[in-house]
């Protein structure tokens, strides 16, 4: 691997806040899922792309793939990027749909129910039918298009062009010398986590500034007690998270804060500073997304990629939840236009070119996406393909603790779970305050 490459491969191409902030950015083409159809039927004389403007990661590799593999897509239908604003993208493509005028491909906006009602109202491509057709169905992670069917009305139509799982890094130094072998049980977890404070050591660097990093924590016992339709059922209105068996999720990690194991200052730690703590050697485990490869890959990690190791969350004895089922977003995705699609072969042609070659372009580019990366001659650090290895093996996935929330619910579950933590807000109220933030809609 050239020098050049090896440097692209280590440098984070978006903050990572921004892709796993408790549902910002979360969302993401034959047939759609109703029978109207919307975009403009005249073939396109460009490949046009409308994505948001905080969307710094697809432009490059699309480009890159203009210029080389999607060659001769480019000269028959030039690849043409627009942005816009994040905040004003949902109400752009509402508009262009009803004036017929969606370009061949776009980004999602913030709201997964907007893309969903797309789907329904039959705007966007079928991906299974139309990347099946075109041959290169397996060019797209199982794991990935599970995660879209969750977020986007049960359908596989946006392609994930960010994909992150998330699951347990741990200082692969300090569990040797200590003798931990890797925890595949919650219980097995609490032990490491005991033994860590005990030889002086942070068991769990977590940003309680931030929230989220803890509320993954409840969200991650609650899928491996009750199953993966654990808080879909929530969202259903089949289940609250008021119900005893959730209550009781908040308190195991409520109790994590009780022992002690998240550290003295978890409620002022912010994002970075969590983030310094286990990449310094001083937290022996943070729970995070894929996202973190950037920093672990940086000259900035003191105990070097090569010790960081990653775990999926453990399982909960007698649980419903599977260990092999690992929370995920799609960060930063798009979909195409079913009605460009179907009049015009160049949008066909540029769909085929981008799905078999996007994965490959991303990771020479230092990106793990949804679609497969084959290509053996991309040497990448050994965190980096054991990230890859299991996103690329994974076949189911559930989702987070707020990816089904409204705006409200979301705010006060990451403001108060610092509060959850530390002791100044009891298991049942936390919860009872996120239930009555949803139900408030």
């Amino acid at each position: 691997m050239s020098t050049a490459t090896a440097r692209r491969l280590r440098k984070p191409l978006v903050s990572a806040l921004a892709l796993a902030g408790a549902g910002v950015l979360v969302l993401a083409g034959c047939s759609g899922g109703g029978d109207s159809g919307g975009g403009s039927g005249d073939n396109p004389t460009t490949f046009e792309f409308l994505k948001n403007a905080e969307n710094t990661t697809t432009e490059p590799i699309l480009q890159a793939l203009a210029d080389d593999v999607c060659s001769a897509e480019q000269e028959a239908a030039p690849l043409e990027i627009n942005s816009i604003p994040q905040a004003d993208l949902d109400a752009q493509v509402q508009l262009l749909a009803t004036q017929d005028g969606l370009p061949p491909t776009f980004s999602a906006g913030g709201n997964p129910a907007e893309g969903a009602k797309l789907w329904e109202a039959g705007y966007l491509v079928d991906f299974d039918e139309a990347l099946t057709d075109l041959g290169v169905r397996d060019k797209v992670s199982d794991g990935a298009v599970s995660t879209i069917e969750k977020l986007y009305g049960g359908a596989f139509n946006f392609l994930p062009y960010q994909y992150n799982i998330e699951g347990i890094f741990y200082n692969k130094a300090i569990f040797e010398e200590n003798g931990w072998a890797v925890p595949e049980t919650w219980d097995d977890l609490l032990t490491v986590a005991g033994e860590a404070k005990a030889a002086g050591l942070t068991a769990f660097a977590a940003s309680g500034e931030q929230g989220w990093p803890l509320t993954r924590l409840v969200s991650g016992y609650i899928f491996r007690s009750l199953g993966p339709d654990a808080m879909q059922a929530v969202a259903d209105g089949d289940a609250k998270l008021t119900d005893p068996e959730y209550v009781a999720a908040a308190q195991q990690i409520a109790d994590l804060g009780a022992q002690g194991y998240f550290g003295d200052n978890v409620a002022s730690l912010d994002y970075d500073a969590a983030t310094n703590e286990f990449l310094t050697g001083k937290a022996a485990m943070i729970y995070m997304g894929s996202w973190l490869l950037g920093n672990i890959n940086s000259d900035a990690n003191q105990i070097g990629a090569d010790n960081v190791g990653f775990m999926p969350f453990p399982a909960v004895d007698g649980g419903a939840g599977s260990i092999d089922e690992y929370p995920s977003n799609v960060g930063l995705p798009a979909t195409f236009n079913a009605k460009t699609y179907a009049a015009d072969n160049n949008v066909g042609a540029w769909l085929k070119c981008i799905t078999e070659n996007y994965g490959n372009e991303a990771l020479k580019q230092g990106q793990i996406t949804g679609f497969v990366a084959d290509d053996t001659s991309i040497e990448l650090p050994a965190i980096s393909q054991t990230i890859k290895e299991t996103i690329d093996t994974s076949s189911d996935s559930v989702l987070w603790f707020e990816a089904l929330f409204n705006a409200k619910a979301s705010s006060v579950s990451s403001t108060n779970a610092a509060l959850l933590v530390t002791g100044q807000m009891t298991p049942e109220d936390f919860m009872t305050a996120v239930q009555d933030a949803l139900d408030q809609g």
